[in-house]
């Protein structure tokens, strides 16, 4: 059963818990408003909505790449140079042990109210799991296959991009898998923090005129962005490793000639 059918069946499920909620204990609509006042935000203002998705999405799509850069770089470099590895990664473990909420007015004043500042802040986010997936594969490559190595003419380089990296990638994909829903949260944090437009920009400015269906659309948005962001690592994830795909296949021709 396809994973699209099951996330529509939750949604459903969540919609209308929502909705009884809404009829068994009738909130103020600034508290917590109905479901169809959530649709009538949407129909009063789709193109408003849907323009400062597009900034949100922007700002998403380039942190997540750049995040996702600075992390192979970084694991890539650990691996290449264990020294500079062991200096270099406490410094990484302390940055990201603050709190986003620390470092985003800092990210505005240095970058501006633009998209750099949450571009930035999103490929802060990122890095993290992407480095520390992919720097940990790269670690737990089979020490028989590195000693096999060591045994031909083949450089450090050459082992470390022709035998650790593709053994690796799975690794690489999981941390992707892992900062997919996490992408988000930076771009918006960022908004909260200072911006001119953009989801989270939204929702800030609907907050002050206590425009709580407002508020609720624009979160509808982040969870559709969220949700075609890690759709879009599980259909990269195979061309990743393609290896993995043909295993699959092979072991599907099997079965179908076992009687």
């Amino acid at each position: 059963m396809s994973a699209v059918p099951a996330a529509l069946r939750t949604a459903v499920v969540l919609v209308a818990s929502w909705q009884v909620i809404v009829i068994a204990f009738a909130p103020p609509r600034y508290i917590l408003p109905a479901p169809l006042d959530v649709a009538a935000a949407f129909h009063r203002q789709p193109l408003y909505l849907l323009d400062n998705a597009l900034v949100t999405l922007a700002e998403i799509a380039a942190g997540f790449m750049a995040g996702t850069l600075a992390g192979i770089v970084t694991a890539l470099g650990i691996a290449s140079f264990p020294r500079l590895g062991r200096a270099v990664w406490p410094i990484v473990l302390v940055l990201q042990a603050f709190p986003v909420f620390v470092i985003a007015p800092l990210l505005v004043l240095w970058f501006g109210f633009g998209m750099a500042s949450k571009v930035v802040m999103t490929s802060l986010i990122i890095f993290f799991p992407v480095a520390s997936a992919f720097a940990d594969g790269l670690r737990r490559t089979p020490p028989e296959i590195v000693d096999a190595a060591a045994l031909t003419p083949a450089s450090h380089r050459q082992t470390l991009f022709l035998l650790r990296v593709p053994l690796a990638i799975p690794a690489l994909v999981s941390g992707l898998r892992v900062a997919a829903p996490l992408a988000p949260l930076g771009a918006v944090i960022g908004e909260w923090v200072g911006a001119s437009a953009g989801l989270g920009f939204v929702m800030v400015q609907a907050n002050a005129r206590m425009q709580t269906d407002t508020m609720f659309a624009a979160m509808a948005f982040i969870a559709v962005l969220t949700l075609m962001l890690r759709r879009a690592v599980d259909a990269l994830s195979p061309f990743l490793t393609p290896w993995a795909r043909e295993g699959e296949f092979s072991s599907d021709r099997k079965q179908r000639k076992s009687p």
